[in-house]
Order: structure tokens, then sequence, then C-alpha cells
């Protein structure tokens, strides 16, 4: 499982105008199954999400084909988890240690 942390590294006006279509990239990424939740972080200066993929290179992969990164409105933080516990409608999800 991997948390995504967004960054915005231009003013909100040039990452509005690729809001639509960032938002297309999410829905095809959830549609894929990689994407578990998202959303703007508070302050809005970025946002958050959950994601599950069989590797950290195939999340480098998706990430690459954001618009915000092709626009160079964001910076990515990818954090790789070992998610050994989890509510009951994440429990495919679920890990165990080796």
């Amino acid at each position: 499982m991997f948390v995504l942390e967004l960054t915005y590294t231009a003013p909100l006006d040039a990452v509005d105008a690729v809001l639509p279509d960032h938002v297309v990239w999410l829905e095809e990424q959830y549609e894929k199954g990689f994407f578990l939740a998202s959303g703007r972080k508070e302050p809005r200066d970025g946002g958050v999400i959950l994601a599950v993929a069989e590797d950290r290179a195939r999340i480098e992969e998706t990430v690459a084909g954001d618009p915000f990164v092709a626009a160079g409105v964001c910076a990515y933080r990818v954090t790789e988890f070992i998610a050994t516990k989890t509510a009951p409608e994440l429990a495919r999800h679920r890990q165990t240690l080796s």
C-alpha cells in the first residue's frame, strides 16, 4: 500500500487550470483498482492519495501519468507501507509481515 502526497509547486490558478484533467486521471485510477481514497490537503497546498499496486515501480509509473506532473504544477512524495491492520472494507488489501 502507498501514501501519495502531492505538493503544489505552482500557484493555485495554474493548478486549477489542469484540475479537470487530473480528475479524469483520478477516475481512471479508481476504475483500475489502484486508488482507494483521495482528496485535498487543508490548507490547500496539495493532496493525498491512498493507493495499492503490486510494487513501487507500478506506482511510480502511475504517478508519472498524472496531468499535474505533466503540467509541472505538483511534486509527489511516495511512501510505501505494509497495511497489517485495516478496516473491514479494506480487508482484501491487508498484508502480513514476512
